[in-house]
């Protein structure tokens, strides 16, 4: 892997740093799409909730516990995200919130009753809560620190794409039998999954994942394709192996010499008590803002919004 590392280091003329920043741009639109699975569910279920409580008879209580499972298990999803990426990889785990939204997109649109409709949402809340924790960390260790603030903002534009198009579907389908449209408003989630799931396979694995697992010349291969030169790579090298606790014996050397280091005992002990009970001054303006921004989503009413149906509300 050196020698293949060398032979692209040679071949890298210096005018090339604008492709490889079209690559690193590429990597993080492909991860953030996965985005587009929670705006897409929010946007349709504004209105499809309305028919299915006309088609299924159900109360009003059940219709609002048929929205909000949603997100309360997005919560499970997002939890188990962090052990699961660092266990089989970010690409692998965008892969599987992917195969997870599926499932529970098809549980949905071949849903029988209610019980059956809850259980795809219950599935594809966790593979929504996969989905949105993964895309930014999958970004944020393949980006270049002058780029990671931009890159790490896609997921948020794609949850709105998400959402225009779930209400683009609503219209196109509210005029159909309520047996057959709300089902087809729902399964139709399976066709982005897909898509998702088959893009990963032009995505690398993140450079910081695969110095985790002592695989330094897999990770320096991936930072020279998302660097915008050989020594930026090699900076972002550095720090990577750093922070994981691999020792890089030679620095400054074309071939970089590392050590597997054990020293490294901390799992994130502390760190809820850090963010929540004692945050330092940058740590609480950042639960401020991401706190009421996410109120002021919720309040806006994205999610109880119903359409407009030929013939009727």
């Amino acid at each position: 892997m050196d020698t293949t590392a060398g032979e692209n280091r040679a071949e890298a003329p210096a005018g090339t740093a604008s492709d490889l920043k079209k690559f690193t741009l590429l990597c993080a639109l492909l991860a953030s799409t996965n985005s587009i699975l929670l705006g897409y569910d929010i946007g349709v279920m504004s209105g499809a909730a309305f028919i299915i409580k006309e088609n299924l008879h159900i109360t009003s209580i059940q219709e609002e516990i048929l929205v909000g499972t949603l997100n309360v298990f997005s919560l499970v999803g997002s939890l188990a995200s962090g052990k699961t990426s660092d266990y089989i990889g970010r690409r692998y785990t965008i892969v599987l919130a992917a195969i997870t939204f599926l499932v529970g997109a098809l549980l949905m649109g071949l849903a029988p009753s209610f019980p059956f409709l809850i259980a795809g949402r219950i599935v594809a809340g966790i593979g929504v809560g996969f989905a949105l924790m993964i895309a930014p960390v999958y970004t944020a260790e393949l980006s270049p620190a002058m780029n990671r603030g931009f890159l790490t903002s896609l997921p948020e534009v794609f949850i709105t794409f998400g959402i225009l198009m779930g209400y683009v579907i609503n219209y196109a389908l509210s005029g159909l039998p309520q047996h057959l449209s709300w089902r087809l408003m729902l399964g139709l989630a399976v066709i982005p999954s897909i898509a998702i799931g088959l893009g990963v396979i032009a995505m690398p694995e993140s450079p910081r994942w695969l110095a985790m697992k002592g695989r330094i010349s897999e990770a320096k291969g991936v930072l020279i394709k998302t660097s915008g030169s050989l020594e930026e790579a090699e900076l972002r090298l550095q720090e990577i192996t750093k922070a994981a606790s691999v020792v890089v014996t030679s620095p400054r050397s074309s071939s970089l010499s590392v050590n597997e280091t054990s020293t490294n005992n901390w799992h994130g002990q502390g760190v809820w008590k850090e963010l929540l009970l004692k945050p330092s001054r940058p740590i609480r303006r950042m639960l401020i803002a991401a706190i009421g921004i996410n109120f002021f989503m919720q309040a806006s009413g994205n999610d109880a919004c119903h359409i407009l149906r030929p013939g009727g509300v």
